[in-house]
């Protein structure tokens, strides 16, 4: 961006601020992000843009943009677009957290590894601006001493983490923001291992970000003509399917398989594994097919596989085609949703299937494949979240495997584990928001390789005349009836931080005995490392890593023999508290399982209600 001379007298444009600061149309931060925009010499290419919004008198638009510095979540720098702003995705907040990144990075090599070449890996999604950030991130890290690989053209995120592992990169950088609105984009920052960043380097890296001042930038064209930026996407392309297909497992592919990348990037990595691995019966939906940072033909323009209502077009279009499953990515492909007949019939329903349940019908397959090849040991393990179901747990025990179980939400926290315990015996990685890794090519979550194995299970099944969700109605009649639910409270804007925080701190000071039938008997705060029943005093209780999240265990008296919990947590990426409901009966007969599917279904929608109130009792109490 060339520099724009600012539009009337600085003094002038300062004390209309002031005035608005003080007639309350601007927050005080807001007020004095925009002088520092104004004012400081590394922000004078923006001057002229923030000018033009005061003499507008656009107060509700410079308040949003500038009430905060947009912060770094659990996967990193994630917001709405907007050109000028602290807390907002545009040139000036990607520069800063690229430039951040490369002084940590630089400085972590320096001393720890001196010697090693600074190497980053870098690509992009088909969002809007996508490829132009990550061209800016790539002169950037350019600038800073850093040899950058660039993927040109729209990749996955699980092929950029494979890509920092594969060119033995020092740190990588996606320029994503996964299935959040079209509006938004972010910045995912990888470390060497080809993981998100975890404890000391992610709070290195914000330190870093927040201090910046300059950004130094290098021309993306030259830098590529000296050889510091190489554009190496078919040799990685290669290199990651090879890496996935070593997933794969021997058995029938007659399966009729449509697939949705709802206008992603997923092409570039489902389709040619679906392939490679014998699924010649596949078909791209044409209406999601085109990748487009808008999502046109995605209902709500939301293109996330969670969200059931993307499969109802899927579903209705299979429905007449013949197809036996529908595999659908969200933008990135990091995530995998599916969708198959409850039956083997033509006029049968389709079920979605939740991440809870995919992750357990992947567990067992893996381990059950696991121990026919003779290759299970109790060195092997899985991997999860603790907010995803613990079916999975009860699999991996049956089978003599441990389960890694009480992690914080993100996958960043799945990737450290395997690199703690080492790769050799991982099984699966899973998370209920959809998320799954089989192998260790990646250190983050792959929508690629989940769906080849889900083909594979659901071809598998087909053959033996099993459709995946009878199934999974045989996993609930072994091992009991899980059903799970989720909700949010949107938060938004700077009341919305300081609600959610006197959210957290009124369930950890203060949590309710009761929430409506349910009696809570159990307390557990992963950010002190606490448990407690009510009214008695707190016990230390382990925890992989400390974190804002709280667990409710509930107990209905009319129903003892079932078992409720209740977690808490502020989303790491967007403005608002996630509630995620969990039920279980212990195994009944197999005739009575949809049925007791129904009945906890129910019994979550009604606790769902009592949490809901007692949320609203607690924002009314605040005013």
């Amino acid at each position: 961006m060339k520099y724009q001379p600012i539009l009337g007298n600085v003094e002038s444009l300062l004390a209309t601020v002031h005035d608005a600061a003080a007639t309350g149309k601007l927050s005080a931060s807001a007020a004095r992000h925009i002088r520092t925009w104004l004012t400081e010499p590394s922000y004078a290419e923006y001057a002229s843009q923030v000018a033009e919004h005061i003499q507008k008198g656009l107060w509700a638009e410079l308040d949003e943009v500038f009430w905060q510095v947009i912060p770094f979540g659990t996967g990193g720098r994630r917001g709405k677009m907007y050109p000028i702003g602290t807390n907002a995705i545009n040139a000036r907040t990607m520069g800063e957290s690229a430039q951040g990144v490369a002084e940590y990075v630089a400085d972590y090599v320096r001393q720890h590894e001196p010697g090693q070449p600074l190497r980053c890996a870098i690509a992009y999604d088909s969002r809007h601006r996508s490829p132009e950030f990550a061209r800016l991130c790539g002169e950037v890290m350019a600038a800073n001493g850093f040899q950058v690989y660039f993927l040109e053209g729209f990749r996955s995120t699980p092929e950029l983490s494979f890509a920092v592992r594969y060119k033995k990169c020092s740190c990588g950088l996606m320029i994503t923001a996964s299935h959040n609105p079209p509006e938004d984009n972010a910045i995912k920052v990888y470390w060497s291992s080809g993981g998100q960043l975890l404890p000391p380097h992610d709070e290195g890296v914000i330190q870093r970000v927040m201090a910046v001042r300059e950004v130094r930038r290098v021309d993306f064209q030259q830098a590529m003509a000296e050889g510091k930026i190489v554009l190496c996407q078919e040799e990685v392309d290669a290199a990651f399917q090879q890496a996935v297909l070593q997933q794969r497992r021997p058995g029938p592919r007659e399966l009729k398989i449509l697939y949705s990348p709802l206008h992603g990037v997923g092409a570039s990595a489902v389709v040619p594994v679906l392939q490679a691995d014998g699924f010649t019966q596949l078909e791209v939906f044409g209406p999601h097919a085109s990748p487009d940072g808008d999502f046109p033909n995605v209902p709500g323009r939301m293109a996330n596989p969670e969200n059931p209502k993307v499969f109802d077009p899927l579903i209705k279009y299979a429905q007449t085609k013949g197809f036996e499953l529908i595999l659908a990515t969200d933008p990135d492909a990091d995530r995998v949703g599916c969708a198959a007949p409850v039956r083997w019939t033509s006029e049968a329903a389709w079920q979605t299937f939740t991440g809870n349940q995919i992750g357990a019908l992947l567990a067992d397959y893996l381990l059950h494949h696991a121990k026919q090849s003779g290759r299970l040991t109790p060195h092997h393990y899985v991997v999860k979240t603790a907010v995803t179901t613990e079916l999975i747990r009860q699999i991996a025990e049956a089978y003599g495997v441990r389960c890694v179980g009480n992690l914080l939400v993100g996958f960043k926290w799945i990737g450290g584990v395997i690199e703690e315990l080492g790769p050799e015996g991982f099984v699966l990685g899973a998370e209920e928001s959809y998320g799954f890794l089989i192998g260790d090519h990646a250190r983050d979550k792959d929508a690629a390789v989940a769906s080849m194995v889900l083909a594979e299970l659901a071809a598998e099944a087909k053959h033996t005349g099993q459709t995946l969700y009878q199934k999974l109605l045989e996993l609930f009649a072994r091992y009991g009836c899980h059903q799970e639910r989720a909700f949010s409270q949107q938060m938004p804007g700077s009341e919305g931080m300081q609600k959610m925080q006197a959210l957290m701190n009124r369930l950890r000071r203060e949590a309710p005995g009761q929430i409506g039938p349910w009696q809570v008997v159990l307390v557990e705060d992963y950010l002190q490392a606490l448990c407690y029943k009510p009214g008695q005093s707190p016990q230390p209780m382990p925890v992989h890593q400390k974190g804002d999240m709280i667990f409710l265990h509930l107990l209905l008296k009319t129903e003892p023999e079932n078992s409720y919990r209740v977690a808490v947590r502020p989303s790491g990426t967007e403005p608002k508290v996630k509630f995620y409901l969990f039920a279980y009966q212990p195994p009944k007969s197999a005739e009575e399982i949809e049925k007791t599917m129904q009945h906890l279904q129910n019994q979550l929608a009604s606790l769902q209600s009592h949490l809901e109130e007692y949320i609203n009792q607690g924002n009314t109490s605040a005013k």
